[in-house]
């Protein structure tokens, strides 16, 4: 190891009040910065879980219709056969859908509610913590967190649809801060529904070598009345509409705590360099370089920053763990993009809080800071 970073870990170490400050003072600042990205990026990811969990590569949609929330999507049952003899379909499977309110007991909320046919493969729940996958008459499956929150199980009764459904299932996954996702039989969906046969989306999965892009155009031009997308065009279409009604406040709260965040961490740093401008200006005395000096710091606020970040990642992960447990409907998801983007942007205020005391003591004249030292 370098004089450079051993007087720098020698300045840090020298007192473990300091020490503790430091690297503490960074660690909250950066877990606030880190939380507050994890929360806005879970959120995103739960709105588009049913989605991105479907198992399927292309959706198939009426006609304008191109998320799930607040729309109504209503095709001729047929439009599953037309879009399953389609070149590289491997797979079409028609669901029912609507947005409905679920209550039992004193909790309210609203549902993603989904018909499912008896043999569906596709956009059915994918995690089943208790119970059957698929409801049989009379039956749904729902989501673990509603039914703790209102205190049902299976064999209860929720209403959905203007009538009662058995809980057969309890999902984990399928409820985000908007809604949740219950799955009844396709069956019961229809007759409550009336009218002639309809379907709501057709799920579709493309054959080996054909991709969801090149499927979806062929679709687009072989069936009428329909809008047809990936599931990754669907999902980000779902997750731009949901978040531009609902989450401004969260997006706020975003940016109020990355600024908050990093002025904390330029102020601690700053404080913490700023201690040591005898040790410097003694340095500086004893004719040290201007590089010198910089290049210490440098390694000082390096070492706080690293130090504080990992610790802040440590503490996020586990808030990440602990948060859903809560019952609340939140879910904290890290992203890699945002460890890059707090990291650098940390280190590089960190920087400049570090660089400001050690300019000044940079530019006094040797023979003062040796005969007077550094004023406090």
């Amino acid at each position: 190891m370098s004089a450079t970073w051993l007087l720098a870990r020698r300045n840090l170490l020298r007192s473990r009040a300091r020490l503790a400050v430091s690297i503490g003072g960074v660690a909250l600042a950066l877990t606030l910065v880190l939380a507050l990205d994890a929360i806005f990026e879970g959120v995103g990811r739960q709105l588009t879980a049913y989605v991105d969990r479907s198992g399927a590569d292309v959706w198939v949609a009426q006609s304008g219709v191109r998320n799930l929330h607040m729309v109504a999507s209503w095709m001729p049952a047929a439009t599953t056969d037309a879009v399953a003899d389609v070149d590289g379909v491997a797979l079409a499977e028609p669901i029912l859908y609507t947005t409905d309110s679920m209550s039992a007991g004193d909790e309210r909320g609203w549902a993603y509610v989904i018909g499912l046919t008896p043999d569906a493969s596709m956009g059915g729940p994918w995690d089943v913590v208790e119970g059957t996958d698929r409801p049989g008459p009379g039956e749904a499956v729902i989501d673990r967190r509603f039914a703790q929150r209102a205190g049902v199980g299976l064999g209860d009764r929720v209403p959905m649809l203007g009538r009662e459904f058995r809980v057969a299932g309890l999902t984990e996954g399928t409820a985000s801060l908007v809604n949740s996702v219950a799955f009844v039989p396709f069956d019961d969906f229809a007759a409550r529904r009336g009218g002639e046969p309809a379907i709501s989306y057709v799920l579709v999965r493309a054959s080996a070598g054909t991709s969801p892009d090149a499927l979806a155009e062929r679709i687009g031009t072989s069936v009428d009345g329909v809008a047809v997308q990936t599931t990754a065009a669907f999902g980000l279409a779902e997750r731009k509409l949901v978040l531009d009604m609902s989450g401004d406040v969260i997006s706020i709260m975003n940016v109020i705590g990355f600024v908050v965040g990093l002025a904390v961490v330029a102020l601690t740093v700053y404080i913490a360099t700023l201690a040591l401008r005898r040790e410097y200006g003694s340095l500086k005395a004893f004719g040290a370089p201007d590089g010198y000096l910089y290049r210490v710091v440098l390694a000082q606020a390096g070492m706080s920053v690293v130090a504080g970040f990992v610790a802040a990642v440590a503490i996020t992960a586990a808030l990440s763990a602990i948060v859903p447990r809560t019952g609340v409907n939140l879910d904290l998801a890290i992203a890699g993009a945002s460890l890059v983007k707090v990291a650098a942007v940390a280190a590089v205020i960190a920087a400049l809080a570090a660089l400001l005391p050690i300019h000044q003591i940079a530019r006094l004249d040797p023979v003062i800071v040796a005969r007077e030292g550094v004023s406090t």
